[in-house]
């Protein structure tokens, strides 16, 4: 990667618009994707809301997490992989980046796939031509659109994760049994119980999170005049540690509490009317045509496209990411088609594979559920070595984490290898 180039990049000839949030609010928006939305509405149609006590519980975890990611590009002027590609053995940088980019394409496929067949539900149609409509419209937009607008459009889209509030007020939740569930919460330590827990920590916890937020931290410091990593710029810290803070603290908020409403309005209607299969979001959106009406049906699966279009970008973005350091290639979302030809290729080529797996026999149901799961293995060894990375003083200079941070980051990364290792243990017992 070419931190110390200076190629002319698609700079803003205005203003950002809500300049006050930043990569944090897009990460933690983009983390209630549509198999994240399935996933959520499984757990409620489900458990009912035996397991809502999750999203409040990995909150502080996910935040923690977040935010050492972007100290990481803040600090460094790299993102994940590029440090791990120069400080790290070449073999563990290629398998961390093999796992991301493999979870990410079956993430792509399966919100893909959920946006097609949310469309279809809305105004029928061919499900499998609007997934290949969304995925061309994701890669154009991300390709040819100016880095600064295109941020823009992405934190407008955020606003599409207020339906789910929408609908939790429609359909009369009964608080009260809510807080007794999050306060005295039904444990279990049954495989589906466990195996539910994994994916929701898989959910709110994940891999492609890390590394789009770093990246986007790079991205801001070189959009931004007068700059620069914090290696080089340490006088700038206490103001840039302060705005990441807030930044992905109400980014993160935002997430947890939007799954926490998908949660509560699915098992108020799905799970106390015994519906209780619901594997995906178009699913559980129909579902919702006939027990809270059509407005809530509308809603929710309007939200799903919503959530998509802000996500697909996110996921084939943190790959290209990835495999752009990974191979020291030019990076970035700020640069023109013909300064990163490959960083862009990676961009189109993992969202049309995403794509085609719709077309496969893969079962869109399980691969929605599953992809989560799946970024809950694979977010261990990533979160294991982003906490390695980050205490090493080579690579973030006097900026190693502070003690709170560290021991949140540590305890993040214990409760989601615990979680894993009981799941595994639940299965093969």
């Amino acid at each position: 990667m070419d931190t110390l180039t200076h190629d002319p990049v698609k700079q803003p000839t205005r203003p950002k618009l809500l300049q006050v949030m930043g990569p944090g609010l897009i990460t933690g928006a983009s983390d209630d994707d549509p198999s994240g939305i399935a996933t959520y509405s499984q757990v409620g149609a489900q458990f009912g809301y035996g397991l809502a006590w999750t999203l409040l519980f990995s909150y502080p975890l996910m935040a923690a997490i977040q935010e050492i990611s972007a100290r990481i590009g803040r600090v460094t002027g790299s993102g994940i992989a590029g440090n791990l590609r120069e400080y790290y053995p070449r073999w563990l940088s290629t398998s961390v980046v093999g796992l991301l980019l493999v979870a990410n394409i079956i993430n792509l496929g399966a919100d893909l796939g959920a946006m097609g067949a949310a469309l279809k539900l809305l105004i029928s149609g061919p499900a499998l031509l609007y997934v290949c409509g969304f995925g061309l419209l994701s890669v154009v937009l991300e390709v040819f659109t100016r880095y600064a607008r295109y941020v823009s459009v992405l934190k407008w889209l955020c606003l599409s994760l207020f339906s789910y509030v929408i609908c939790a007020f429609v359909v009369k939740v009964p608080w009260d049994q809510v807080g007794w569930a999050v306060l005295w919460p039904p444990l279990s330590i049954k495989p589906d119980y466990l195996v539910a827990i994994v994916a929701v920590m898989g959910t709110t916890i994940s891999p492609y999170l890390f590394f789009w937020q770093a990246e986007q931290e790079v991205e801001d410091e070189k959009e931004r005049p007068g700059a620069h990593s914090l290696t080089h710029a340490p006088w700038e810290a206490p103001a840039e540690f302060t705005r990441i803070r807030v930044d992905t603290y109400l980014g993160m908020a935002l997430s947890n509490v939007i799954a926490f409403f998908i949660v509560v309005t699915t098992a108020t209607t799905l799970h106390a009317h015994g519906l209780i299969d619901i594997q995906t979001s178009a699913q559980a959106a129909e579902a919702l045509r006939g027990i809270a009406g059509p407005f809530t049906f509308v809603v929710f699966a309007a939200g799903i496209i919503g959530t998509g279009l802000l996500t697909l970008p996110v996921l084939a973005g943190s790959g290209a990411y990835a495999v752009g350091e990974l191979f020291a290639w030019r990076v970035g979302l700020a640069r023109l088609p013909s300064q990163a030809k490959a960083f862009y290729g990676v961009i189109a080529a993992a969202t049309a594979v995403g794509a085609g797996l719709n077309f496969t026999s893969i079962d869109p149901v399980k691969a929605l559920y599953w992809s989560a799961v799946l970024n809950g293995v694979v977010a261990v060894p990533v979160m294991i070595v982003m906490m390695h990375l980050s205490m090493r003083t080579r690579i973030m200079s006097g900026f190693t984490l502070p003690p709170a941070l560290r021991i949140l980051g540590w305890l993040a990364t214990g409760v989601m290898a615990a979680t894993v290792v009981a799941m595994g243990v639940a299965w093969f017992a």
